[in-house]
């Protein structure tokens, strides 16, 4: 789970700074803040393309699609509710899709709503499907039977709430029951990845190779945090306050940031520090990163009542078809 308009050709056009100041810290220009929508449509349509070629059945890739698109939607309804920033809904071919998103104060019962509001309606529409079908096993839509529909919206929502990072149950799993920055956080997304691995080697009878890119995009992002943890250290030591939003950071604190980042981190080591300071091509990537330096505030609101109750909600939902007593035959034909 893109294309966009390099904001370098458009903020380099500013007459350059006198050697020693320092420029206002970057800003990402509003035509690359508007792209969101096009990167989204950009990768829905490779997604489709994509899955056409695998699937070779538009129906079914349909559907498939319709199944991701309303799982995304239940995110994005809710970050919007919770007043996330610069939301967008990117698909990742073969894979599924994920919305984006950012916000300075998480709530841990946000989070927690946010995070089940992808796969509980769907779990919920699997359902309603099932029992239309045993009203009248003859319905369909396109051709495509109401008990293919129902299994469909089950399995591909009751995967994402497996306790397994960083699908939807592992990420809530993280983030209300574990520390995220504690060293049995790492241990738990480290498993996640051996996890991933087995699965995507062994899991389905015959490896599927596309779904070793999230352990490999783990395993970057892993090593990248280890980068930042670095990058860290070192802006604290310069007496350079993180408690703050990019917003209210002052500009030499950015400049100053961007110093240090640039000299430690390995993806920016082709960026010369200042003076003279100056925006890169690279800027909007160093505008990112800079970003995730800032502390983020966890407010911890969920009671241990509230996590059993939302543990319940999770064992329930992932139960369902067990519950239900729901023909579970159509996965024979994968063997399974």
């Amino acid at each position: 789970m893109e294309q966009w308009q390099d904001p370098f050709l458009e903020t380099n056009s500013e007459p350059a700074a006198p050697e020693n100041s320092f420029p206002p810290k970057y800003q990402k220009p509003e035509a690359a803040k508007s792209n969101i929508w096009l990167k989204s449509i950009v990768s829905l349509a490779l997604y489709l393309l994509l899955g056409y070629y695998f699937f070779h059945s538009f129906n079914m890739l349909l559907l498939i699609t319709i199944i991701v698109v309303f799982h995304e939607l239940g995110h994005f309804i809710a970050m919007k509710a919770f007043r996330y920033k610069d939301l967008g809904i990117f698909f990742i071919p073969l894979l599924g899709a994920y919305v984006s998103g950012s916000k300075r104060e998480v709530s841990q019962r946000e989070s927690a709503i946010i995070l089940l509001a992808g796969p509980l309606p769907g779990i919920i529409a699997g359902i309603i499907f099932y029992l239309l079908y045993l009203q009248n096993p003859f319905l369909s839509i396109a051709g495509i039977p109401y008990y293919t529909i129902a299994i469909l919206f089950l399995f591909l929502n009751i995967i994402n709430l497996l306790p397994v990072y960083p699908l939807d149950g592992g990420q809530l799993l993280n983030r209300v029951f574990l520390d995220e920055e504690s060293i049995i956080s790492k241990i738990f997304v480290w498993l996640s990845i051996g996890a991933l691995i087995w699965f995507a080697l062994y899991g389905m009878g015959r490896p599927f190779y596309p779904l070793l890119i999230f352990p490999a995009m783990l395993i970057m992002r892993m090593f990248g945090d280890s980068k930042l943890d670095e990058v860290e250290k070192k802006v604290e030591a310069a007496g350079i306050n993180l408690d703050t939003s990019y917003e209210e950071m002052p500009d030499t604190d950015y400049w100053c940031m961007r110093d240090i980042l640039v000299t430690t981190h390995p993806a920016y080591r082709d960026i010369k520090p200042g003076p003279p300071y100056e925006y890169h091509e690279k800027e909007d990537r160093i505008m990112t990163s800079i970003q995730s330096l800032l502390h983020r505030h966890l407010v911890q609101d969920v009671s241990l009542a509230g996590k059993i109750f939302i543990l319940i909600i999770c064992i329930a939902a992932i139960a369902s078809p067990w519950l239900l007593n729901v023909d579970l035959s159509f996965f024979r034909q994968f063997g399974i």
